[in-house]
């Protein structure tokens, strides 16, 4: 099994490829996986700030 197999169960919406080809997951991906991962993601919906390493309401 292959690491993108996974990928396969995620919804269109969920989800892009930017121009690198990563893949960036959406605020609604987030919201239904139910918690934060402190990773400092780009939609994040819970407010995690990296710099200052916790989350900032916003």
């Amino acid at each position: 099994m292959d690491g993108f197999s996974k990928h396969s169960k995620l919804e269109p919406d969920e989800f892009y490829y930017n121009e690198d080809g990563y893949i960036v997951f959406t605020e609604k991906y987030h919201l239904k996986r139910g918690y934060c991962c402190q990773n400092g993601c780009k939609h994040c919906p819970y407010g995690f700030d990296k710099t200052k390493g916790r989350i900032v309401k916003k």
